[in-house]
């Protein structure tokens, strides 16, 4: 099966096996380098990336129609990655019933924390898990966390992941 990965009006096609759909969603190019965190870590459970930029801002419709289209898209999650304002995950909350993972994004301004806690600090009714600043590695473990209720296979992964990180936790003591 293919994997196609949106970036910058750009196609990128990647083949291997897919198990399940994660869309990423950056507010911005610059989240870029904090959303490849994201991605090396699906990558690693093997599921299908769907990678954007959309703003809830400057794109608000666009916004709107990605979140209103995504579980009939395939959708099973969406990570979405944000800074300053920080209003992406939230407006795509508001609209799917899909779960969002939110990822405050390290800005130029308050090291971050208007980024958090807009992403946070959400109504009654209107949730989004949210993970530190610039956390794309935990929001893409919670991912697969969530979708592993669904794939015992992820599960079994998880367990494999947290095992290797024990062993290098392990090597790191005995060398010190």
């Amino acid at each position: 099966m293919e994997n196609k990965r949106y970036l910058n009006q750009e196609l990128i096609i990647l083949n291997r096996r897919d198990i399940v759909k994660v869309a990423i969603v950056m507010g911005s190019i610059s989240d870029k380098e904090i959303g490849d965190k994201v991605v090396d870590i699906l990558e690693k459970f093997q599921i299908e990336i769907e990678l954007r930029v959309i703003s809830a801002h400057r794109t608000p419709y666009k916004a709107i129609e990605f979140a209103e289209k995504a579980e009939e898209n395939g959708i099973e999650v969406i990570i979405a990655l944000a800074g300053k304002a920080a209003h992406l995950a939230g407006v795509l909350a508001g609209i799917t019933t899909l779960p969002v993972i939110g990822v405050p994004i390290k800005s130029s301004t308050m090291d971050g924390m208007d980024s958090l806690l807009s992403t946070v600090q959400m109504p009654k009714g209107v949730p989004v898990a949210t993970v530190a600043i610039n956390g794309g590695e935990n929001a893409g473990l919670l991912a697969v966390q969530i979708l592993s209720l669904k794939y015992p296979e992820l599960k079994e992964k998880l367990k494999d992941y947290k095992k290797e990180m024990a062993l290098n936790v392990d090597k790191m003591d005995e060398e010190v």
